[in-house]
């Protein structure tokens, strides 16, 4: 190795070159650190305002109790060997994801009136631990409204599978399909900056994400071009996940494996484009 005329190595001070080099262990521990730190953040305000829990459960207990009810009775859907509130149950779960994570978005842009955002963008935390916090913390919130669907479901008589691992199997689906969407959610934020435009878009693509998928019926009942449209829609197979595993008797339309892996991927996808585009909101 050369040295400088004091017989200082060029490296610096005697250090071997490349000990400043980039460790991935530890930047990996402390991006997972921050994360967390992120998430716990987020998922605290619901105990400053648990009734938000409760108002968020009552479009998806009405779905059940009238919907689901009266459409079991008079057995208009075809289901198979399933009663009709069993099949509905694990959609209505997924519905419940939706609509609780789909307008995330306006909470960071809240954050972003406040000057919150600026505040996170000013700090070491990487933009992707900042995102995907935000993301678990939607799977916190939508946990508590599983729960929630779970009891109401059991009182229903819903043959629920209380397998483990089926139970496991549920609470990562939750988890991934919040993270999704909400994900989703903060992009539209990013782009339109506004609450009144980012509304008017939330209610536009949350009623076709719902009824375009198998929450409530069979993808066979749709005309083939709203077929198309469902197997593309990655609500489908959140639901076609849940209904497997949370309903005793339940089968995959397309595989446990295709559903974990087409929203995985897709959640992973949009997390590095929401990385990318929330320095936008300080815009």
């Amino acid at each position: 190795m050369k040295s400088t005329g004091q017989g200082v190595p060029l490296a610096g001070l005697g250090e071997p070159v490349g000990s400043n080099s980039f460790k991935p262990l530890p930047a990996l521990v402390g991006f997972i650190d921050k994360t967390l730190v992120i998430a716990e953040l987020e998922a605290r305000k619901l105990r400053h305002d648990p009734t938000e829990v409760l108002t968020r459960a009552v479009q998806p207990a009405l779905w059940l109790l009238i919907f689901g009810q009266v459409f079991t009775r008079i057995r208009a859907i075809p289901t198979g060997n399933l009663p009709y509130i069993d099949f509905m149950a694990p959609g209505i779960l997924a519905q419940s994801v939706l609509f609780n994570a789909i307008f995330y978005g306006i909470a960071i842009i809240w954050e972003r009136d406040l000057g919150i955002v600026h505040k996170f963008l000013a700090s070491p935390t990487p933009r992707g631990a900042l995102v995907l916090g935000k993301a678990l913390s939607a799977g916190v919130r939508s946990l508590v409204q599983a729960l929630i669907i779970y009891v109401l479901t059991l009182v229903l008589g819903v043959s629920l599978n209380w397998n483990p691992l089926a139970l496991l199997g549920v609470v990562i689906i939750v988890v991934i399909g919040a993270a999704f969407f909400s994900t989703f959610s903060l992009i539209i934020a990013c782009l339109v900056k506004t609450r009144e435009r980012f509304m008017g878009i939330g209610q536009v693509i949350t009623m076709p994400l719902f009824f375009a998928s198998s929450a409530i019926y069979p993808i066979a009942m749709m005309p083939p071009w709203l077929q198309t449209v469902a197997l593309l829609n990655p609500l489908t197979y959140q639901v076609d996940a849940t209904r497997t595993m949370m309903i005793a008797g339940g089968r995959s339309a397309h595989g446990l494996p295709l559903d974990f892996a087409v929203l995985g991927i897709t959640a992973a996808v949009l997390l590095v484009i929401a990385s990318r585009l929330y320095p936008r909101l300080a815009q």
